[in-house]
């Protein structure tokens, strides 16, 4: 092979750039796991490159198209719920993992049981393997950063071509700016200042269409999400105390989890737990996932602060950090922030926050009105 033929496009080298010395922030020496969909091949050629450069050891991992479903369609309960030693000690060992976020087709198990998806994702072994993982990085000891690939797939959910689509993740990552790694150390310090306000407050309350809702971050800590777990990134994030949540909540964005769309959904809280569930679609998929330990309960409670995505996309890793929304999360909470509430599912729901009446209301001073901050 002519190895002056391998050219880096620039998109993905400036992408890997700022994944690699920024997200998570390689070291010589570090072992850095990469994994995501084959068909993100330049982004894996890229950050191999980068990390190198940076004196790390890559490990890629790029999995084929199909694979999930064959898993579903052939194997057995304990195949299903299978996790290999390996990846555990991966897990276990490596200091940084980057995982790549596209794929061939967005639908690709919306017609698997949701029960079988449940026993896969919701088990206590791959419960297990996660949690070696979050618990280090939780501990400072491993980093990771989920990053977007431009794919055709998610082009399509977003009703945009794939150049458009490259365009809005350009502008979302802050990629068409000279230098992204200031910019998002800017954003870390704007941000900043409204953690060290919600690190004081006790009592939230949300107010919006068919939504009251009352949840105690007391003893709980904020978190300033600026691009190092996510990119893009942009929100300020909690864990709610587990007991406290009470009310109802209308959720104006679809719902996507594993290929699955659920749309206008409502949810009632008592002393924590939900206690009654309506979707308009999706409801049977919306109510098994609530059947998975713990996953009835608010792991995460968060604001979207990124007003360059402007846009939703039904990609969740772009839609929760839209500037003028809100979103809430089933299921597993953020230990490193106070959570005590372990599932094996975390999954973000998405609220607009920008009609009319909708606030936020912290220790009875409206902090945010209408999509707009008030402090």
């Amino acid at each position: 092979m002519n190895i002056t033929k391998i050219m880096i496009n620039p998109f993905y080298e400036k992408l890997a750039k700022l994944a690699v010395n920024y997200s998570i922030e390689v070291k010589k020496g570090d072992r850095v796991f990469v994994l995501g969909p084959i068909l993100a091949e330049e982004l894996f050629r890229a950050l191999y490159v980068e990390i190198i450069k940076a004196g790390g050891h890559a490990l890629l991992f790029p999995f084929i198209e199909g694979l999930g479903e064959l898993l579903f369609k052939y194997a057995s309960e304990d195949q299903l719920t299978y996790v290999d030693e390996v990846r555990k000690q991966i897990h276990k060992e490596f200091d940084c993992m980057v995982a790549i976020s596209a794929d061939y087709n967005t639908k690709n198990l919306s017609l698997v049981d949701p029960e079988l998806l449940s026993k896969r994702f919701g088990s206590p072994q791959m419960k297990e393997l996660w949690d070696l993982w979050y618990d280090r990085a939780a501990k400072k000891e491993a980093k990771w950063v989920i990053i977007p690939f431009p794919c055709n797939a998610f082009a399509q959910d977003a009703n945009m071509d794939l150049i458009s689509y490259s365009n809005f993740i350009e502008k979302a990552l802050f990629l068409d700016n000279e230098n992204p790694i200031q910019e998002w150390q800017k954003i870390e310090k704007d941000q900043e200042k409204y953690v060290n306000y919600l690190n004081e407050v006790e009592i939230i309350q949300i107010i919006g269409e068919d939504t009251d809702l009352t949840m105690s971050t007391k003893g709980r800590s904020w978190e300033n999400d600026c691009g190092h777990e996510n990119l893009p990134d942009g929100e300020v994030a909690t864990s709610p105390v587990e007991n406290s949540v009470i009310g109802s909540i209308r959720f104006t964005y679809p719902a996507i989890h594993l290929g699955n769309e659920v749309e206008n959904i409502y949810l009632e809280f008592k002393d924590g737990r939900v206690v009654n569930s309506t979707a308009d679609k999706g409801e049977k998929f919306l109510r098994e996932i609530l059947k998975i330990e713990n996953a009835d309960r608010l792991g995460e409670f968060a604001i979207g602060t990124n007003y360059g995505i402007t846009e939703f996309s039904k990609n969740i890793l772009f839609d929760e950090k839209m500037g003028g929304t809100i979103h809430l999360a089933l299921g597993d909470g953020f230990k490193e922030l106070g959570s005590k509430n372990e599932s094996a599912i975390h999954w973000d729901i998405l609220k607009d926050m920008k009609k009319p009446g909708s606030k936020i209301i912290a220790d009875d001073r409206v902090i945010y009105e209408e999509g707009k901050w008030k402090i």
